[in-house]
Protein backbone atom coordinates (compact mmCIF):
# COMPACT_ATOMS: atom_id res chain seq x y z
CA UNK A 1 0.00 0.00 0.00
CA UNK A 2 1.91 3.06 -1.10
CA UNK A 3 -0.92 5.88 -0.03
CA UNK A 4 -2.03 7.61 3.20
CA UNK A 5 -5.92 7.57 3.52
CA UNK A 6 -7.83 10.38 5.08
CA UNK A 7 -10.84 10.16 7.58
CA UNK A 8 -12.48 11.69 4.63
CA UNK A 9 -11.94 8.53 2.32
CA UNK A 10 -9.35 10.41 0.20
CA UNK A 11 -6.33 8.80 -0.56
CA UNK A 12 -2.81 10.31 -0.96
CA UNK A 13 -0.52 8.40 -3.15
CA UNK A 14 3.04 8.56 -3.01
CA UNK A 15 3.57 5.10 -5.17
CA UNK A 16 5.97 7.40 -7.89
CA UNK A 17 7.26 10.21 -5.48
CA UNK A 18 7.07 11.22 -2.35
CA UNK A 19 4.03 13.96 -1.33
CA UNK A 20 5.38 17.88 -0.35
CA UNK A 21 4.73 18.77 2.91
CA UNK A 22 4.64 22.56 3.38
CA UNK A 23 5.84 24.15 6.64
CA UNK A 24 3.51 27.14 7.79
CA UNK A 25 5.24 28.19 10.76
CA UNK A 26 2.80 30.34 12.61
CA UNK A 27 5.18 31.57 15.01
CA UNK A 28 7.27 34.41 16.51
CA UNK A 29 10.87 31.64 16.67
CA UNK A 30 10.64 29.33 14.71
CA UNK A 31 14.64 28.25 13.90
CA UNK A 32 13.94 29.63 10.09
CA UNK A 33 12.77 32.98 9.84
CA UNK A 34 11.39 32.49 6.39
CA UNK A 35 8.84 30.28 7.59
CA UNK A 36 7.01 32.05 10.14
CA UNK A 37 3.57 33.93 9.25
CA UNK A 38 0.84 34.98 11.77
CA UNK A 39 -2.94 35.13 10.62
CA UNK A 40 -4.19 35.87 6.90
CA UNK A 41 -0.48 36.09 6.08
CA UNK A 42 0.26 32.13 7.34
CA UNK A 43 -2.85 31.11 5.63
CA UNK A 44 -1.83 33.35 2.51
CA UNK A 45 1.46 31.58 2.93
CA UNK A 46 -0.36 28.19 3.19
CA UNK A 47 -2.22 28.74 -0.20
CA UNK A 48 0.78 29.72 -2.25
CA UNK A 49 2.42 26.84 -1.51
CA UNK A 50 -0.35 25.07 -2.52
CA UNK A 51 0.06 26.88 -6.31
CA UNK A 52 3.43 25.90 -5.77
CA UNK A 53 2.54 22.22 -5.77
CA UNK A 54 2.38 21.15 -1.94
CA UNK A 55 0.11 18.21 -1.39
CA UNK A 56 -0.03 18.63 2.12
CA UNK A 57 -0.08 22.21 4.46
CA UNK A 58 1.21 21.87 7.66
CA UNK A 59 0.21 24.08 10.61
CA UNK A 60 2.04 24.35 13.86
CA UNK A 61 1.58 27.26 16.14
CA UNK A 62 4.78 25.72 18.62
CA UNK A 63 8.43 26.69 17.59
CA UNK A 64 10.07 23.04 18.94
CA UNK A 65 13.86 24.47 17.45
CA UNK A 66 16.59 23.19 20.09
CA UNK A 67 15.90 25.13 23.46
CA UNK A 68 12.93 26.58 22.90
CA UNK A 69 9.80 27.05 25.52
CA UNK A 70 6.42 25.10 25.81
CA UNK A 71 3.39 27.27 24.55
CA UNK A 72 0.10 27.74 26.71
CA UNK A 73 -2.83 25.83 25.10
CA UNK A 74 -4.96 29.06 24.59
CA UNK A 75 -1.95 30.70 22.72
CA UNK A 76 -1.42 27.79 21.03
CA UNK A 77 -5.07 27.74 19.81
CA UNK A 78 -5.03 31.32 19.21
CA UNK A 79 -2.39 30.71 16.96
CA UNK A 80 -3.42 27.68 14.75
CA UNK A 81 -7.23 27.57 14.70
CA UNK A 82 -8.03 30.65 12.56
CA UNK A 83 -5.04 29.50 10.00
CA UNK A 84 -6.62 26.35 9.89
CA UNK A 85 -10.18 28.04 9.03
CA UNK A 86 -9.34 30.33 6.54
CA UNK A 87 -6.95 28.04 4.18
CA UNK A 88 -9.98 25.21 4.17
CA UNK A 89 -12.41 28.16 3.68
CA UNK A 90 -10.59 28.58 0.73
CA UNK A 91 -9.00 25.15 -0.65
CA UNK A 92 -9.42 22.05 -0.05
CA UNK A 93 -5.45 20.97 0.91
CA UNK A 94 -5.03 18.08 3.38
CA UNK A 95 -4.31 19.97 6.48
CA UNK A 96 -1.68 18.69 8.94
CA UNK A 97 -1.39 20.44 12.84
CA UNK A 98 2.17 19.96 14.04
CA UNK A 99 0.84 19.45 17.77
CA UNK A 100 1.43 17.76 20.68
CA UNK A 101 -1.68 18.48 22.62
CA UNK A 102 -5.08 17.04 22.38
CA UNK A 103 -7.01 20.12 22.41
CA UNK A 104 -5.64 21.62 20.00
CA UNK A 105 -5.99 18.56 17.67
CA UNK A 106 -9.63 18.38 18.69
CA UNK A 107 -9.92 22.30 17.32
CA UNK A 108 -7.95 21.99 14.42
CA UNK A 109 -9.84 18.87 13.47
CA UNK A 110 -12.97 20.52 13.89
CA UNK A 111 -11.64 23.70 11.96
CA UNK A 112 -10.62 21.33 9.21
CA UNK A 113 -7.70 19.95 9.21
CA UNK A 114 -7.14 15.87 7.86
CA UNK A 115 -3.47 15.14 9.76
CA UNK A 116 -2.09 15.18 13.03
CA UNK A 117 1.53 15.34 13.54
CA UNK A 118 2.98 14.73 17.09
CA UNK A 119 6.31 15.13 17.98
CA UNK A 120 6.19 13.18 21.10
CA UNK A 121 4.99 10.29 19.42
CA UNK A 122 1.66 10.25 21.79
CA UNK A 123 3.89 10.41 25.10
CA UNK A 124 2.96 14.23 25.77
CA UNK A 125 -1.04 13.97 26.04
CA UNK A 126 -2.55 10.73 27.05
CA UNK A 127 -5.66 11.76 25.69
CA UNK A 128 -4.34 12.60 22.03
CA UNK A 129 -4.51 9.11 20.96
CA UNK A 130 -7.91 8.89 22.10
CA UNK A 131 -8.94 11.13 19.84
CA UNK A 132 -6.86 10.47 16.97
CA UNK A 133 -8.35 7.14 17.53
CA UNK A 134 -12.22 8.48 17.61
CA UNK A 135 -12.01 10.40 14.67
CA UNK A 136 -9.74 7.87 12.43
CA UNK A 137 -7.16 10.67 11.03
CA UNK A 138 -3.92 9.84 10.03
CA UNK A 139 -1.13 10.62 13.27
CA UNK A 140 2.63 11.58 12.46
CA UNK A 141 4.63 9.34 15.11
CA UNK A 142 8.16 11.27 15.80
CA UNK A 143 10.87 10.82 17.58
CA UNK A 144 13.19 12.82 19.47
CA UNK A 145 14.91 12.47 22.62
CA UNK A 146 14.37 14.52 26.31
CA UNK A 147 12.40 17.86 25.66
CA UNK A 148 12.98 20.65 22.67
CA UNK A 149 14.38 22.83 25.68
CA UNK A 150 17.14 20.19 26.45
CA UNK A 151 17.04 18.07 23.58
CA UNK A 152 20.70 19.06 22.13
CA UNK A 153 22.29 18.91 25.70
CA UNK A 154 25.30 16.23 24.05
CA UNK A 155 22.44 13.69 22.87
CA UNK A 156 24.26 9.89 22.42
CA UNK A 157 23.19 6.98 20.93
CA UNK A 158 25.63 3.60 20.34
CA UNK A 159 23.31 2.72 17.34
CA UNK A 160 21.14 5.54 16.00
CA UNK A 161 19.41 4.18 13.19
CA UNK A 162 18.40 0.88 15.54
CA UNK A 163 17.41 2.83 18.51
CA UNK A 164 15.52 5.41 16.63
CA UNK A 165 13.68 2.59 14.76
CA UNK A 166 12.46 0.72 17.72
CA UNK A 167 11.38 3.48 19.21
CA UNK A 168 8.77 4.18 16.75
CA UNK A 169 7.61 0.76 16.11
CA UNK A 170 6.67 0.38 20.07
CA UNK A 171 5.20 4.05 19.46
CA UNK A 172 3.15 1.92 16.86
CA UNK A 173 2.27 -0.71 18.90
CA UNK A 174 1.24 1.72 21.51
CA UNK A 175 -0.86 3.39 19.02
CA UNK A 176 -2.40 0.39 17.76
CA UNK A 177 -3.54 -0.33 21.36
CA UNK A 178 -5.27 3.00 21.77
CA UNK A 179 -7.31 1.65 18.72
CA UNK A 180 -5.66 3.67 15.97
CA UNK A 181 -5.63 1.70 12.81
CA UNK A 182 -2.33 0.59 12.03
CA UNK A 183 -2.64 1.68 8.61
CA UNK A 184 -3.35 5.65 9.82
CA UNK A 185 0.34 5.77 11.49
CA UNK A 186 3.23 7.71 10.02
CA UNK A 187 6.75 7.31 11.20
CA UNK A 188 9.37 10.25 11.46
CA UNK A 189 13.08 9.55 12.42
CA UNK A 190 12.65 13.27 14.02
CA UNK A 191 16.17 14.93 12.22
CA UNK A 192 17.20 17.33 14.55
CA UNK A 193 15.58 16.50 18.06
CA UNK A 194 18.22 15.41 19.98
CA UNK A 195 20.85 13.94 17.72
CA UNK A 196 23.95 14.96 16.98
CA UNK A 197 25.54 15.60 12.90
CA UNK A 198 26.74 12.05 12.98
CA UNK A 199 23.81 10.72 14.04
CA UNK A 200 21.10 12.82 11.48
CA UNK A 201 23.24 11.38 8.61
CA UNK A 202 23.01 7.97 9.94
CA UNK A 203 19.28 7.78 9.83
CA UNK A 204 19.44 9.79 6.55
CA UNK A 205 21.82 7.24 5.55
CA UNK A 206 19.86 4.62 6.11
CA UNK A 207 16.11 5.85 5.43
CA UNK A 208 15.63 2.80 3.86
CA UNK A 209 15.22 1.04 6.75
CA UNK A 210 12.73 2.85 8.30
CA UNK A 211 10.77 2.27 5.17
CA UNK A 212 10.95 -1.48 5.70
CA UNK A 213 8.98 -0.84 8.63
CA UNK A 214 5.84 -0.96 6.73
CA UNK A 215 4.78 2.60 7.87
CA UNK A 216 4.97 5.47 5.64
CA UNK A 217 8.06 7.72 6.71
CA UNK A 218 7.94 11.72 6.86
CA UNK A 219 11.04 13.00 6.32
CA UNK A 220 11.70 16.34 8.03
CA UNK A 221 14.94 17.93 7.29
CA UNK A 222 14.64 21.13 5.50
CA UNK A 223 17.59 23.60 6.39
CA UNK A 224 18.30 21.86 10.00
CA UNK A 225 21.74 22.66 11.58
CA UNK A 226 23.36 19.22 10.22
CA UNK A 227 22.97 20.24 6.70
CA UNK A 228 24.55 23.55 7.72
CA UNK A 229 27.49 22.13 9.87
CA UNK A 230 28.03 19.58 6.56
CA UNK A 231 28.35 22.30 3.82
CA UNK A 232 29.45 25.18 6.12
CA UNK A 233 25.90 27.39 5.75
CA UNK A 234 23.61 29.59 7.36
CA UNK A 235 20.34 28.63 7.39
CA UNK A 236 19.03 30.67 4.82
CA UNK A 237 21.87 29.56 2.39
CA UNK A 238 21.19 25.59 2.78
CA UNK A 239 18.68 25.03 0.35
CA UNK A 240 20.97 22.96 -2.23
CA UNK A 241 21.75 20.70 0.74
CA UNK A 242 18.63 20.11 2.04
CA UNK A 243 17.15 19.56 -1.89
CA UNK A 244 20.64 16.81 -2.03
CA UNK A 245 19.58 14.96 0.95
CA UNK A 246 15.17 14.93 -0.26
CA UNK A 247 16.72 13.14 -3.32
CA UNK A 248 17.79 10.75 -1.28
CA UNK A 249 15.41 10.76 0.97
CA UNK A 250 12.76 9.68 -2.65
CA UNK A 251 15.40 7.43 -3.64
CA UNK A 252 14.78 5.13 -0.42
CA UNK A 253 10.73 5.09 -0.99
CA UNK A 254 10.18 7.86 1.86
CA UNK A 255 6.24 8.66 2.09
CA UNK A 256 6.26 12.57 2.83
CA UNK A 257 9.27 15.09 2.80
CA UNK A 258 8.46 18.37 5.13
CA UNK A 259 10.11 21.51 3.62
CA UNK A 260 10.20 25.07 3.71
CA UNK A 261 10.85 25.21 0.31
CA UNK A 262 7.53 23.73 -2.17
CA UNK A 263 8.23 24.76 -5.65
CA UNK A 264 12.01 24.20 -5.70
CA UNK A 265 11.25 20.38 -4.38
CA UNK A 266 9.00 20.24 -6.89
CA UNK A 267 11.27 20.69 -9.28
CA UNK A 268 13.25 18.18 -7.90
CA UNK A 269 10.90 15.14 -7.61
CA UNK A 270 9.54 16.11 -11.73
CA UNK A 271 12.96 15.80 -12.77
CA UNK A 272 13.51 13.18 -10.29
CA UNK A 273 10.99 11.03 -11.64
CA UNK A 274 12.06 12.12 -15.57
CA UNK A 275 15.61 11.01 -15.45
CA UNK A 276 14.26 7.50 -13.56
CA UNK A 277 11.18 6.98 -15.98
CA UNK A 278 8.03 6.63 -15.59
CA UNK A 279 8.10 4.02 -12.23
CA UNK A 280 9.89 6.49 -10.13
CA UNK A 281 11.88 3.89 -9.08
CA UNK A 282 15.45 4.35 -7.46
CA UNK A 283 17.84 2.49 -5.45
CA UNK A 284 18.48 3.83 -2.12
CA UNK A 285 22.52 5.03 -2.48
CA UNK A 286 24.64 4.98 1.05
CA UNK A 287 26.97 7.65 1.71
Amino acid sequence: MSYIELASGKRLSYSKSPLIMGIVNVTPDSFFAGSRALGIDAAERALAMVEQGADIIDVGGESTRPGSDYVRMDEELERVVPVVEEIRKRSDVPISVDTRKAEVARAALDAGADVINDVSALEDDEALAALVAQRGVPVVLMHKKGTPKDMQNNPYYDNAVAQVLFYLLKRAEYAVSCGIDRSKIIIDPGFGFGKRVEDNIALLRNADVFVKSGYPVLIGLSRKSFIGFTVGRDVEDRLAGTLACHYHAADCGVAILRVHDVAETRDLLFMREAIKGASGGGTCWKV
